[in-house]
C-alpha cells in the first residue's frame, strides 16, 4: 500500500498491480518507453536487510553540508508518496509528482507495471528533470530482481544481511545475500556494513567475479567510539542517532561517498553526522517517548542493544504493531529481557496483523491488545518508564499524526 498512489493513478488514468513481482523485464520496458532517465545522473545504489534508510540519511546529510543537491528514493512512505521521492531533504510536491505521471501516461505504460515499478519509473522521470547532484537510491526489496536495479551506480552498498522477506528472498543467510549483492555491478566499488560470515562470503565472490573493488566494514574503515577510522581518521562528536549500529551506519556512509570520489571536508562530515535525525529511528517524540521502526528480528536486536546503551538497567514499556508475514516471534523474543510490559495494537493497513495475533506469539506475562491507536494512552505519566512504539512504520505515523493533534 502506498498512500495517496491511486489519488494520482486514477487522476491520470494509468493501472498499475497492487502485488509483488519480482523481476526486471517489466520495468525495463517501461524505461525504455520514457526515454531511459535511470541512465542520467550520479546513483548511489543501497541494499540491506536494516540500516539502508539511516545510512542513506548520514549521506544526505554530508552531502548537504559539502554543497551539493540531493535525490532520494525510499521505502515505505513515512506520511505518504510524496516523501517516497525526496530533492534536497523535502518531499516532492503534487505538481512534480503530475508531471511525471503525466509522462508515463503519456508513454502507454498503464497497465504494464506493479505499484512499486510505477512509482520507481516516477522517480527516475522527477530527478531527470531536476537534476540533483548525486540520488541516493534505496532498493524496496532484495536487489537482483529488485525494480531500482536498472541502473549503474558511482557506488553499490550493501548495509547488513539478516533474513527477511523469505519467500521472495530465501530461508537461509547465503540465499538472502545472494539477491543482495545482485546489485553489485561491473567495475563499480562496493561498500559493505558488517555482514554474517556466511553472506559475506557470497558477497566477496560476487565483488571479484565483477572486479568490483570491495571496501569492508572492519577491515577497511570502522568506528570506534565517535571516531570515524579508514584511509583517514575524522574524530566525530556525539550523534543525535543513538545506538551502536547508528555508528556503523555512519561509517558506511562515509566510506560510501569516499568510494564515490567526493573529497570529504572534516568539519562538514562533523556537522552532519551530529545533526542528522531520521524519523522513526528512536526518535524522541515526547518526553519519554520514543518510536523506532524495528520490523524484524535484526533490528529488534539492535533496538534493545540501544535501549540498553541508553537506559542502563531500565526496563521500557513497548507499544508494538506490525505487518503479518514478519518474523513476528523472534522479533518479540529479542524485546522481552528488557520489557517490562507490551501493549499490542490494531492499525489501519491492509497487510496490518491484529493485535490479538501478536499477542499470540508473546511470551511476556505483561500484555494486553488496544484496538483503537487513540486508547494506547502513549503520553500517559503514571508510571516513569520510557515508552518504545516500535514495529511497522506505517503504526508509527499513525502514532506522530495522533500525537499532533
Amino acid at each position: 500500500m502506498i498512500p495517496k498512489l491511486d489519488e494520482y493513478k486514477e487522476r491520470w488514468g494509468i493501472m498499475s498491480d497492487d502485488s509483488i513481482k519480482p523481476g526486471l523485464e517489466a520495468i525495463q520496458l517501461a524505461l525504455v518507453a520514457v526515454g531511459n532517465p535511470e541512465r542520467r545522473g550520479r546513483i548511489i545504489h543501497v541494499a540491506g536487510t536494516n540500516g539502508k534508510g539511516s545510512t542513506i540519511a548520514f549521506m544526505e546529510a554530508i552531502l548537504k553540508e559539502h554543497g551539493f543537491s540531493t535525490g532520494v528514493f525510499s521505502s515505505p512512505a513515512l506520511i505518504d508518496i510524496h516523501d517516497q521521492i525526496r530533492i534536497n531533504g523535502e518531499p516532492i510536491t503534487k505538481a512534480e509528482m503530475d508531471e511525471s505521471f503525466r509522462m508515463m501516461k503519456e508513454a502507454g505504460l498503464s497497465g504494464l507495471l506493479t505499484n512499486f515499478e510505477l512509482l520507481t519509473v516516477a522517480a527516475f522521470l522527477t530527478f531527470e528533470r531536476l537534476r540533483p547532484d548525486y540520488v541516493l537510491l534505496e532498493t524496496g526489496m532484495g536487489g537482483k530482481s529488485d525494480s531500482t536495479n536498472v541502473v549503474m551506480p558511482i557506488v553499490s552498498v550493501i548495509t547488513s544481511i539478516a533474513l527477511d522477506h523469505t519467500a521472495f528472498l530465501g530461508d537461509t543467510i547465503a540465499q538472502v545475500a545472494e539477491q543482495k549483492a545482485g546489485i553489485i555491478k561491473e567495475g563499480v566499488p562496493v561498500v559493505i556494513g558488517p555482514l554474517p560470515t556466511e553472506a559475506q562470503v557470497v558477497v566477496r565472490q560476487v565483488a571479484n567475479g565483477k572486479e568490483s573493488s570491495l571496501y569492508i566494514y572492519g577491515d577497511h574503515f570502522k568506528m570506534e567510539g565517535n571516531r570515524f577510522t579508514g584511509t583517514e581518521t575524522i574524530p566525530l562528536a556525539e550523534r543525535k542517532m543513538k545506538g551502536g549500529h547508528q555508528g556503523v551506519n555512519a561509517a558506511v556512509a562515509i566510506e560510501s561517498l569516499r568510494a564515490a570520489g567526493i573529497r570529504l571536508q572534516q568539519r562538514a562530515v562533523q556537522q552532519a553526522i551530529a545533526t542528522v535525525q531520521l524519523a522513526h529511528r528512536f526518535e524522541e517524540i515526547a518526553p519519554g517517548v520514543f518510536v523506532d521502526g524495528a520490523h524484524n528480528p535484526a533490528a529488534a536486536n539492535q533496538l534493545a542493544e540501544t535501549i540498553r546503551s541508553e537506559f542502563p538497567g531500565e526496563k521500557v514499556d513497548f507499544i508494538i504493531g506490525m505487518l503479518k508475514g514478519k518474523d513476528i516471534e523472534r522479533t518479540l523474543n529479542e524485546l522481552i529481557p528488557i520489557a517490562a510490559s507490551f501493549t499490542f495494537v490494531s492499525f489501519p493497513h491492509a497487510g496490518a496483523a491484529s493485535g490479538e495475533e501478536l499477542m499470540g506469539y508473546c511470551q511476556h506475562k505483561v500484555k494486553k491488545v488496544v484496538n483503537d491507536i487513540n486508547e494506547t494512552m502513549i503520553l500517559d505519566a503514571s508510571n516513569d518508564k520510557k515508552k518504545i512504539v516500535t514495529g511497522s512504520l506505517y503504526l508509527l505515523s499513525g502514532i506522530k499524526d495522533y500525537l499532533k493533534g
